[in-house]
């Protein structure tokens, strides 16, 4: 079942939002080579807090962070760590998400560490570029698999591929609510979108095969074929004048 949200529940999942946009934002000044990615971690917990916020992922199933950092081959929920230190050439996912009065914002941007490879480039550009076309599907005429069509559509005749079993989903009073939203599927087809519904939409591009394995910290996911992987996520409603993104300041 769908939760429609009202527009005061909107107005603090939109708050929340921001918070994360404000981090992301703010992050990628801190992006560079020789820096830990649990240097970035200890920034993105200082600021959320700062902001009246609590971190959406620290406790989560037991997850200790408050970011997921993933680097090159690392798909999604990449552990933060002292050891892990970019490196120049490396791009790297993260993700965040912040509570505000019981609500969840949640969004992922991937970022050039230094100067990267045209192949690395390139990945980052066609993934965030599949995120705004899913993002345009939102709207009341359209049907829920039309948003997973239309980034499969982008992402796949640029020679990348779609993972399969990792989805964006709904948002609201929890971080993941229903109903799952693939980022691959059949144009036309699932429910009717109505305004109201929050997604968190999150296309994850592999430039190699589709597959993934799980690595044995039981929590960082890599492409099986260890080719580069790229992540972008928002937050988004529908409403009758079309989508709106609550990740952004």
């Amino acid at each position: 079942m769908v939760v429609i949200k009202s527009p005061q529940e909107i107005e603090k999942i939109r708050r929340a939002g921001r918070v994360v946009a404000k981090v992301l934002s703010q992050i990628k000044e801190y992006i560079k080579p020789g820096v830990s990615t649990l240097e970035l971690d200890r920034l993105a917990e200082e600021w959320i807090v700062e902001e009246g916020c609590r971190p959406a992922f620290k406790g989560y199933l037991g997850y200790q962070k408050t970011l997921c950092t993933s680097i090159n081959e690392e798909v999604v929920h990449g552990i933060p760590s002292a050891k892990r230190v970019l490196k120049e050439g490396d791009i790297i996912g993260v993700d965040c998400g912040a509570i505000w009065d019981g609500y969840y914002g949640d969004a992922a941007m991937s970022f050039p560490v230094g100067k990267v490879s045209e192949e690395a480039a390139k990945l980052l550009k066609v993934t965030q570029e599949s995120l705004q076309a899913g993002i345009q599907q939102m709207t009341c005429e359209k049907r829920l698999f039309d948003i997973g069509a239309a980034i499969q559509g982008h992402v796949e005749p640029q020679g990348y591929s779609i993972v399969r079993e990792y989805v964006g989903h709904g948002i609201g009073t929890k971080l993941h609510e229903e109903p799952q939203v693939p980022n691959y599927g059949q144009p036309n087809t699932g429910f009717r979108l109505r305004a109201g519904m929050v997604f968190a939409i999150e296309p994850m591009v592999n430039a190699g095969g589709p597959e993934t394995e799980l690595m044995p910290d039981g929590w960082t996911v890599v492409t099986k074929d260890r080719s580069l992987s790229a992540h972008f996520e928002h937050t988004i409603t529908i409403t009758d004048r079309g989508p709106e993104i609550l990740t952004v300041l």
